[in-house]
């Protein structure tokens, strides 16, 4: 059974940082792009960041770029989404994505997630 496990997120002042992690128990994993995406209150769940299974390509939304930075480690199963300089409309609920598909990528992730998703983990930024 795929799982994937989001760390706790946390309540921020803005332009902290914050880190979240995944830990996936999927036997592809290190074969596989990965990907962040976020939901806030009243709106649509939305892209923030994929990385292919090398670690060579990386994609960010515009609202994230420069501040945030996805990474993985494929001996832990796990990937990564360092945020900083966190702002009040980064307020959502964050959840890790996987594709089943073996020929998804990074890229493709940006336009149409994958099929397995975490449980979701709360971030919220104060002003």
């Amino acid at each position: 059974q795929v799982q994937l496990v989001e760390s706790v997120g946390g309540l921020v002042q803005a332009g902290g940082s914050l880190r979240l992690s995944c830990e996936a128990s999927l036997r592809t994993f290190s074969s596989l792009p990965m990907a962040w995406f976020r939901q806030a209150p009243g709106k649509e769940r939305d892209f923030v960041a994929s990385i292919s299974w090398t670690s060579g390509d990386m994609y960010y939304a515009d609202s994230v770029k420069g501040r945030f930075t996805i990474s993985r480690d494929n001996a832990e199963d796990t990937v990564y989404l360092q945020m900083n300089s966190l702002k009040p409309e980064d307020t959502a609920v964050y959840y890790c994505n996987a594709p089943k598909n073996l020929l998804a990528t990074a890229r493709t992730l940006t336009k149409q997630s994958g099929e397995y998703w975490g449980q979701g983990t709360q971030v919220t930024v104060s002003s």
